[in-house]
């Protein structure tokens, strides 16, 4: 298995169906569910009992035509919540992602030299159409960690452009308006739990979490169930340990088959298209 070198990172996902999500011990039976299935499998997971659950707020950004969506390009904002408090500084992503590897890395989205940024190249794992399945998306990310909320954009394409320069070259005119995709009350409330780390190999150890999206408190739209690991020049090669985290995946369906949820990405479910 050799993984193309331009992939920094392996995102493996599922989503989970909502009923029960909101209460604790639905989670807890859903880890001790996956500890032992990794306990079977002889894969080693660092469990985290105590771990804390954070907050935030999430919505997304496009044209009222959804311009940034067909062309495969994705503008979200994060907002993280101390309790009921909004924080002043926000996550702000803009990444394309699609199945066509080449498309994906034509992108450019990175932000204008004065903005410190992270530039991520994600291999995204899903299931495929039947259990033990999967398929990959590929995703061209820059990510922004501390932006004031007050000055993120004022809605309009011209006003993200300067902060990402690549989307001038969409082809959007760029006086078309900006909008939160589904109107201004369309906010996700996302509680985001680390499970632990799954240990697959010499340098390949993934952290594992659940992110369960909400309307509001008390009301689940959907889970999902992911582990991740960074790829580098030290593990890139280890093709051993990579086969094995896909197996683990497919293998990880059939033991969660009446957890999971039909549909691709949480993104996916905001616009009502899958991806």
């Amino acid at each position: 298995m050799k993984l193309h070198p331009s992939v920094t990172n392996r995102e493996f996902k599922l989503l989970i169906k909502p009923k029960g999500l909101d209460r604790r011990s639905r989670i807890t039976a859903l880890s001790d569910q996956i500890l032992k299935f990794c306990k079977k499998n002889k894969v080693e997971f660092f469990h985290l009992d105590n771990a804390t659950t954070g907050l935030r707020n999430i919505y997304f950004y496009d044209t009222p035509g959804e311009d940034f969506r067909r062309n495969n390009v994705i503008l979200r904002v994060r907002e993280s919540r101390q309790n009921v408090w909004v924080d002043d500084f926000c996550e702000v992503t803009l990444k394309c992602r699609t199945h066509d590897i080449g498309e994906s890395a034509k992108f450019n989205p990175t932000p204008k030299k004065s903005i410190k940024s992270r530039i991520r190249f994600k291999e995204e794992i899903l299931r495929g159409d039947e259990l033990g399945s999967k398929r990959s998306i590929y995703s061209n990310n820059a990510i922004l960690d501390a932006i004031p909320i007050d000055s993120i954009f004022d809605r309009t394409l011209s006003s993200v452009a300067k902060f990402f320069p690549g989307v001038a070259n969409l082809g959007i005119d760029k006086k078309s308006p900006m909008r939160i995709v589904g109107g201004n009350t369309n906010k996700i409330l996302e509680a985001c739990l680390p499970l632990g780390n799954l240990v697959f190999g010499d340098g390949v150890q993934a952290h594992c979490e659940i992110a369960i999206w909400m309307k509001s408190v008390g009301d689940p739209i959907v889970g999902e169930l992911a582990f991740s690991y960074r790829v580098n020049d030290e593990n890139r090669g280890q093709a051993k340990a990579h086969k094995r985290v896909d197996k683990f995946f497919k293998q990880l369906q059939i033991e969660l088959a009446d957890w999971l949820e039909i549909g691709s990405t949480k993104t996916a479910l905001i616009y009502g298209k899958p991806e």
